[in-house]
């Protein structure tokens, strides 16, 4: 890949989440937004800043791709449409970050992952919440072993999602609360413990066939466990605790965005010594974004902390679910269920 005046980013789709990533790129060095696709040409010229002659709009994925001066292309479509235009990119020798979860089916994730080992060409899912200072302070603090060995998790993340919310109503855009909420409970344990052995899911399903909540029980080999639940009938802290050996770490709300954790430890004594540790951040995509170009600046072809095994693991755990409870989904390509 021929890098230019820092990387050219190509963003297929305009929607909100999108633009919170636009606002990031503008503050992360390496990188710079080059393009915007969608399949109205009008809504990608929109989503162009003002005054950025420099920023090509397109109709289509297919000539953006053809840009010489997109260099890396960022998916932020509905969740059951990513597969496509990630796989396109990949072909066309594009690096890419696609918004989690990656797809919508186990199949559909393998494929890209399998497309871009074949073809030597970065891939990365676009786990935000792994490159924050919250989280690279909570692990540092749990690799240091200041509460003990780990043993458990247990992490939320819910609200009640109103009807005018279709993105999590309509199977089509892959509606329910695994897809949307789902990836930072369960992104959390796979940081923290890796593969899991075990999964069970409990959980009800939306008229929809989309499901309303989950819960998630995990388990590993070492004898860690997790408990994790999302929902969009109700409303929960959207926070963590794990559980050590010598204490135990409370992670703030709202569980994305890491703003910070309480450290809770227990003395020889058998007094309980309390820490707070605030990490509130703004426009917390630039994280990831930074770490997408020092990847790419490297020659990388995965990232080495959002890696393809967490991708898999990922698709893993829900794929569970979704097989579990039989929640409906929109499948993406031939070959997904």
């Amino acid at each position: 890949m021929s890098v230019g005046p820092g990387v050219g980013w190509g963003f297929v789709g305009t929607g909100g989440i999108a633009r919170d990533v636009a606002g990031a790129l503008d503050l992360a060095p390496g990188g710079r937004l080059a393009a915007v696709a969608s399949r109205d040409a009008d809504r990608a010229r929109r989503f162009v800043p003002d005054g950025r002659e420099d920023v090509a709009a397109y109709g289509s994925v297919e000539d953006m791709l053809a840009d010489p001066g997109v260099d890396a292309v960022y998916v932020a479509t509905t969740h059951p449409q990513h597969h496509a235009p990630a796989k396109a990119a990949l072909l066309a020798g594009k690096a890419v970050l696609v918004e989690k979860p990656m797809t919508v089916s186990l199949a559909a994730t393998r494929d890209l992952l399998e497309t871009a080992r074949e073809r030597g060409v970065f891939l990365m899912e676009a786990y935000w919440t792994r490159f924050l200072p919250g989280t690279v302070a909570l692990l540092d603090l749990l690799g240091r072993g200041e509460v003990g060995e780990v043993h458990g998790l247990h992490a939320d993340f819910g609200f009640p999602a109103p009807d005018s919310l279709a993105r999590f109503h309509d199977p089509a855009i892959g509606g329910g609360s695994l897809f949307d909420l789902g990836p930072y409970p369960v992104g959390l344990a796979l940081t923290l413990f890796g593969t899991p052995s075990t999964v069970r899911v409990a959980g009800s399903l939306a008229p929809s066939g989309v499901d309303r909540q989950v819960a998630l029980a995990l388990g590993w080999d070492s004898g860690a466990v997790a408990a994790l639940s999302t929902t969009m009938v109700a409303r929960t802290p959207s926070r963590a605790w794990i559980e050590a050996s010598e204490g135990w770490v409370e992670v703030g709300s709202p569980l994305p965005a890491a703003p910070g954790f309480t450290v809770h430890r227990t003395g020889p004594d058998g007094t309980e010594h309390v820490s707070e540790h605030d990490h509130s951040v703004a426009h917390g995509h630039r994280f990831m974004l930074e770490h997408v170009h020092e990847c790419l600046a490297a020659g990388l072809t995965s990232s080495p902390l959002v890696t393809p095994r967490f991708s898999l693991d990922l698709a893993t755990v829900v794929e569970t679910a979704v097989r579990d409870l039989g929640v409906t989904r929109a499948a993406e390509f031939e070959g997904a269920n």
